[in-house]
């Protein structure tokens, strides 16, 4: 491509952004450009319903990922959604009238193993919500009617660890790995080949274990609940010591001659955390911080601690957590209510009450009781050949007592001004030092009862380590100072404010989204339903800021961090011979451990070793397989979704095709691709596209630097992104 092509390929692109954000009769669109496909969720708040610690999944920072969307082609790719709908308009959008009032009769539907604790009708997401209890085991049940047909099913349950030999992370495996009715090894694996599923997984919080799962088909969906039902309340590993050496550790020995090792999935897989130098710092920064309560250990378990966990201690553990009382069962879709609550009582019904359950498995806060700040230096495995530069990260205790609907969204909001773009203060002051070579800590996290702030850097040079600290806490003191800008003020709330609105959980079902936001504070005995509102706090919000600007943001800073002792610095050192001497260690312990064993204790071991590879070897019998639920072609649907579409050639005599698809369920949000056309471009010059789409968005635009192009995006859009997509 020539030069000339390149400037009318940026100014195409740049005008279609001024359009964008230009807006019609006075009303501002909300457009988003991103890379090829519908943005994934966005902020990580407890109001906005993503989900940045369960499984990962839900992206925190707003980096898109792109895809192919034809063969045959060079294109430089963008994507924009855009709306000229109010607030109020766009929740208005979400449903029908008529679709409204049918979900509305889902609200208390009655049955005689529940009594009805509350309903409520979460507007924002269309969701009509039952709050039930279970009479005879004292489960509780959420129940959300929406219009989705990809519908979601999850029990949840509170497991504080009191020790870090990985408990709640080998009962997260064990229990799928057979149970009462489902009798082969692996349900799992199975249920994943056989499965209409969209989704089929667990996860282990440093407070709880969910077991999630989604389908769009309702026998498949039945299936699966009945699967993972059973799994949780009757696994075969509370009976079965030989799943507990699998999946937790075992010690495995083939000969009298051979040394003793470990071995173990979860085993295997924690020395694998361990080795990484980002889980060690988060690690060390998760257990400074929170001295005195669970989250001072490691759930998913320390390779060194793992081997102290007993099979007895380990089936305890099912019978202490692991009781309908201390579990909280979800749904949300558009399948029937009284079959939710029928084919629950199936399983509920088998136990009696347990008082003790629910109180036990309280989570105690953790006071900010610091008198002054802490450090602590640990080191990280550093190979030969690795620079041996350090990692540093502060990192505060935000809250002790819970925090009010408005200060959540503000503590968000906030967050996004420190650390959400490019162009945030913190973020930027901390990238442009020259002091790292990247980010580390990630901002608020508030997926635990007690919220927390972490930022630092990696690559730092030794001597640079302390100024490091020294930059955040002057960058802080500035903004408390200085305060922000009503335009990075404006950015930061609109960005929030739309990703909240627009719902967009990417390839995950809403109902996953739903469910961890609901359970952000139920799972602490708080109401599920209030957690998942975000409209009456964000005007609250809204109000302090027109009151006052950027004082209550200023205010936060300085209660919460430059005033708050409760803080540790974690510095990580190289270290090119720990992992040797990790290993050393171990060598030692196991050695240690076999010349205290007795010849027919360690046959004894070889005989375990061989029997549980035989197990691990074999097929599951035909009968065993047979009760695992399957569909048959009946059960499909044999209808092919339409989705309208049109086409529009020379749209407007710009020579431009304009391809349109009108659809019902985007919340009032317009979302469109725009490509130009390079397959003209020199192949010597291809590797320079990816460096052109960045020029494009981190150069600035017109007379708009990059952070003012990075406002303005941000106070009128949803946000904006391009990709070059290349394809033969």
């Amino acid at each position: 491509m020539q030069t000339s092509n390149w400037r009318l390929a940026k100014m195409a692109f740049l005008a279609y952004i001024s359009a964008s954000v230009s807006g019609r009769n006075g009303v501002s669109l909300a457009a988003a450009f991103t890379a090829n496909a519908a943005r994934s969720a966005g902020v990580s708040s407890r109001r906005s319903l993503t989900n940045a610690a369960a499984v990962a999944f839900l992206n925190r920072d707003r980096h898109d990922v792109s895809s192919a969307i034809g063969s045959n082609s060079n294109r430089l790719f963008s994507r924009t959604a855009s709306t000229t709908c109010s607030a109020g308009s766009i929740t208005a959008l979400r449903q029908s009238t008529a679709v409204a009032s049918d979900l509305e009769k889902n609200l208390g539907v009655s049955h005689p193993a529940y009594d009805i604790i509350s309903t409520d009708i979460v507007h924002e997401f269309g969701a009509y919500c039952t709050l039930y209890r279970h009479k005879q085991s004292g489960a509780e049940l959420l129940s959300v009617s929406t219009d989705d047909d990809n519908k979601c099913f999850g029990i949840t349950f509170r497991t504080p660890p009191s020790d870090s030999t990985g408990v709640p992370h080998i009962l997260e495996h064990s229990v799928l790995c057979g149970s009462r009715k489902y009798k082969t090894k692996d349900p799992f694996v199975q249920l994943l080949q056989g499965s209409l599923q969209t989704f089929l997984n667990a996860f282990t919080y440093p407070d709880r274990t969910c077991y999630v799962v989604a389908s769009q088909n309702t026998k498949d969906f039945y299936n699966l609940i009945n699967v993972y039902s059973d799994a949780v309340y009757h696994p075969r590993a509370i009976s079965d010591p030989m799943v507990h050496a699998q999946e937790g550790w075992h010690l495995e020995l083939e000969d009298v001659s051979a040394p003793l090792t470990y071995k173990g999935v979860v085993y295997n897989e924690m020395k694998g955390v361990y080795s990484s130098p980002d889980s060690l710092l988060q690690r060390e920064a998760q257990q400074s911080i929170f001295p005195d309560n669970t989250y001072g250990v490691d759930s998913g378990g320390d390779p060194v601690d793992i081997p102290n966990l007993s099979f007895e201690q380990f089936a305890e553990f099912h019978a202490k957590f692991y009781h309908p009382g201390n579990s909280r069962i979800f749904f949300a879709g558009d399948d029937d209510v009284t079959k939710r609550l029928e084919i629950m009582d199936e399983y509920l019904r088998d136990f009696g009450p347990s008082p003790e359950s629910k109180p036990a498995s309280t989570i105690q806060w953790q006071p900010k009781k610091f008198e002054e700040p802490k450090k602590v230096r640990q080191p990280y495995p550093a190979g030969a050949d690795q620079p041996e530069t350090h990692m540093t990260m502060i990192n505060w205790l935000l809250n002790d007592r819970p925090l009010a609907p408005v200060e959540e969204i503000t503590v968000t909001v906030l967050d996004h001004l420190l650390m959400g773009t490019s162009s945030a203060i913190l973020r930027k002051t901390l990238m442009e030092s020259g002091l790292g070579d990247a980010i580390t800590g990630g901002g608020l996290m508030s997926e635990l009862m007690q919220g927390t702030f972490s930022v630092g850097l990696k690559g730092v040079a030794p001597e640079n380590v302390d100024k490091v600290e020294e930059l955040i806490i002057e960058t802080l003191n500035k903004v408390t100072e200085e305060g922000f800008s009503e335009d990075a003020i404006a950015a930061s709330m609109n960005t929030i404010e739309f990703d909240m609105r627009e719902f967009n959980t990417g390839s995950f079902p809403k109902g996953l989204s739903l469910m961890l936001g609901s359970m952000r504070e139920w799972i602490y005995d708080r109401s599920p339903t209030e957690a998942l509102k975000f409209e009456e706090p964000l005007n609250e919000l809204k109000a302090s800021i027109a009151e006052s600007g950027s004082k209550v943001f200023q205010d936060m800073i300085r209660e919460f961090m430059l005033e708050n002792n409760h803080r540790t610095t974690i510095e990580m050192y190289p270290s090119k011979t720990l992992e040797e001497e990790q290993l050393k260690a171990e060598r030692e312990r196991l050695l240690k451990i076999k010349e205290s064993l007795s010849e027919e204790q360690l046959q004894a071991i070889i005989d375990k070793t061989i029997t549980l590879k035989k197990l691990q070897a074999a097929e599951d019998p035909p009968e065993a397989r047979a009760t695992i639920p399957k569909l048959d072609l009946s059960d499909l649907k044999r209808e092919v979704t339409e989705y309208p579409i049109e086409v529009i050639e020379n749209e407007a005599d710009s020579g431009v095709t304009f391809v349109k698809h009108e659809l019902g369920s985007t919340s009032g949000i317009a979302y469109a691709n725009l490509a130009v056309d390079v397959s003209g471009l020199p192949l010597e010059d291809v590797p320079l596209l990816p460096l052109f789409t960045r020029i494009m968005m981190e150069n600035g635009a017109g007379d708009l630097d990059s952070v003012a192009l990075s406002r303005k995006i941000g106070m009128h859009t949803g946000g904006v992104s391009v990709s070059a997509m290349l394809s033969e």
